[in-house]
């Protein structure tokens, strides 16, 4: 009986080392999905991607989605507190090597375009922890910086990649869209932002 009994144990060790293992190995790979569950943009390669950092207009205008973030001391915000002006939000995270590039850039278009409101939404799950350590590391005290952990912008704007960005007009409109990093402050990209902030404010439609 007693080397049955030393099988039935070492049987019972292994199943529960197994479990222990599986368990570990879940949830590693449910941290990995959780902090990146929006892949990064990769890096353009020329020809083979000649919509990288351009901003393109959409075809047909859409209302901006009515959905909540938070400022980074995390009081409530929405895209509705902008009425009025003209949007750039942009769709980043701290793991997304792009994004990190692109970040002094934007907050140089904010110091250009003071009529401009930029807004630097982190789609990090873990918030204020990751983005405060890195936003101090970066100096981008002069960009307005927003969280958004649970993702509610990118599932709203059905964003496959990051970083992504879309221009909202006056009238709340969703009017152009960058998929990629951008060098913001360039004076093409300054130029073409220019002609959406001097477009006269149209009524919506409908």
């Amino acid at each position: 009986m007693r080397p049955a009994r030393t099988l039935l144990w070492a049987m019972r060790t292994i199943t529960v080392l197994l479990f222990v293992a599986v368990a570990v190995l879940g949830a590693a790979v449910y941290r990995l999905a959780d902090d990146q569950r929006v892949s990064a943009v990769p890096a353009s390669d020329g020809a083979a991607d000649a919509a990288f950092g351009k901003l393109t207009p959409l075809a047909s205008p859409l209302p901006a989605p009515a959905v909540m973030f938070a400022t980074r001391a995390g009081a409530p915000a929405s895209l509705a507190d902008f009425a009025g002006r003209v949007v750039l939000v942009n769709l980043w995270a701290t793991w997304c090597a792009p994004c990190v590039k692109e970040m002094p850039s934007l907050a140089r278009l904010q110091a250009k375009l003071g009529d401009l409101a930029v807004l630097a939404v982190s789609e990090d799950r873990r918030g204020a922890e990751l983005v405060e350590p890195f936003a101090a590391k970066l100096g981008l005290d002069g960009l307005a910086i927003y969280l958004d952990p649970k993702n509610n912008l990118s599932h709203a704007f059905a964003v496959e990649g990051l970083p992504t960005s879309f221009l909202i007009d006056r009238t709340g409109r969703v009017v152009a869209s960058l998929v990629g990093a951008a060098e913001w402050d360039s004076p093409a990209m300054v130029g073409l932002l220019r002609t959406y902030l001097a477009a006269p404010r149209q009524a919506k439609s409908g």
